[in-house]
């Protein structure tokens, strides 16, 4: 089986982490021996790579092409316009990659399927992509793409035409499928495949005792995140630190908070880390707490559980899925300062065996995972050609 991975959220060399969760499902299906991928990453277009723009310039200085743990990836430009980008972003995006996945047929990949991760504006562009090239489409929505996009009148109405010429939807939850199916989208064409955890790469470590009590936050710095309700929650937990990997826009704000609540000693600014190197510090922390307003499936709370460090989490859209046992960690009553931090000290009074939340996390292989975009790639391609859909994964 041959497929093509589209979506804008996949890693490149200058951008390591962006969209790993994407990258990773697919090295997971690709080493199953069944099928062929190649992935069409489209990066926004940006005419300089001076520093000093920023990520505009890493957008700039991105490759072209790149081969990624064996898989051909390759990233076209496309336009974003100011202001009105929202509403045309999917043409855009669509009209941009056009040539490239015709190139890629004409060298000889001509694959079976459309594998679409993220409903806007990728899903949106792939819906009309699958129309050009005849191809059947799978959309996985992974979060914001159904929590907070179908909000807007348009996205919402483009998001619905997609979803219905797709031949199947993937969601990452259990509670994103029940938002898909509310929005009218037929529920036997949509199916939750949880993402799953790498059990080699996360693993326990040797640690030592933490003089303090340690929390550690893993994410990009920004609002959806929150981890300002963390940093709030420090006074409300004497003898506790804070360790934040990530980086992003409210890296100032969040400094500026922890000096206003004289938290300012008990808080450390890692700034990116690469995701190789999360396992130390996932192992040293006493708890990892993830303070989201919103959550399809969070990647962290599996990768600190396989390294055998319970978590604090906000019960938001897919999370209670993943911390479903008290061996996994706690789940905050309300998102607060006053909410993190008596879910802190809950998780401290009945600290769990940090084996057993290993043993936890190694319920959540990729395994099933890949059995079940397997089957249900099968099926589509099956009702594509008319042939039973055992031959097709087979084949």
């Amino acid at each position: 089986m041959k497929i093509l991975t589209f979506s804008t959220l996949f890693p490149n060399a200058e951008k390591p982490g962006h969209g790993i969760f994407v990258e990773t499902r697919l090295r997971h299906l690709v080493a199953s021996k069944r099928v062929e991928s190649r992935v069409v990453a489209p990066i926004p277009w940006f005419p300089s790579t001076n520093p000093r723009y920023g990520q505009y310039a890493r957008f700039a200085k991105a490759p072209r092409q790149e081969v990624r743990h064996g898989i051909d990836v390759r990233h076209p430009r496309y336009p974003v316009l100011p202001k009105v980008g929202m509403s045309v972003a999917p043409l855009l995006l669509a009209q941009a990659v056009k040539p490239a996945i015709g190139r890629m047929i004409d060298e000889g990949f001509d694959f079976d399927l459309i594998d679409a991760h993220y409903f806007y504006p990728d899903g949106v562009a792939a819906a009309m992509l699958a129309r050009t090239f005849n191809k059947p489409l799978v959309i996985t929505a992974r979060g914001s793409d159904i929590t907070l996009f179908p909000q807007y009148a348009l996205p919402r109405r483009q998001i619905l035409w997609a979803a219905k010429r797709a031949d199947a939807i993937i969601t990452v939850c259990n509670a994103l499928r029940d938002e898909v199916v509310g929005m009218g989208i037929e529920a036997d064409r949509v199916v939750s495949l949880r993402n799953g955890v790498d059990l080699e790469l996360f693993r326990p470590i040797e640690r030592t005792p933490n003089d303090m009590f340690t929390l550690l936050a893993v994410g990009h710095l920004v609002p959806v995140k929150a981890q300002d309700l963390i940093i709030g929650a420090l006074p409300l937990l004497p003898g506790v630190r804070l360790v934040l990997a990530g980086d992003g826009p409210d890296r100032a704000k969040l400094e500026a908070l922890a000096s206003q609540l004289g938290v300012t000693d008990r808080v450390t600014f890692l700034g990116a880390v690469p995701q190789a190197q999360l396992r130390g510090h996932y192992g040293s922390a006493d708890a990892l707490v993830l303070s989201s307003s919103r959550e399809g499936w969070a990647n962290v709370l599996l990768e600190a559980m396989a390294c055998g460090t319970p978590v604090v989490a906000s019960r938001v859209y897919g999370t209670p899925e993943v911390v479903a046992a008290p061996e996994a960690g706690v789940l905050m009553a309300e998102r607060s300062y006053q909410g993190v931090a008596d879910a802190v000290n809950v998780l401290r009074a009945n600290y769990p065996d940090r084996a057993a939340t290993r043993r936890y996390a190694e319920r959540f292989s990729w395994d099933d995972t890949t059995e079940g975009q397997l089957r249900l790639f099968g099926e589509v391609l099956a009702r594509r050609a008319g042939t039973p859909a055992l031959a097709r994964i087979e084949a």
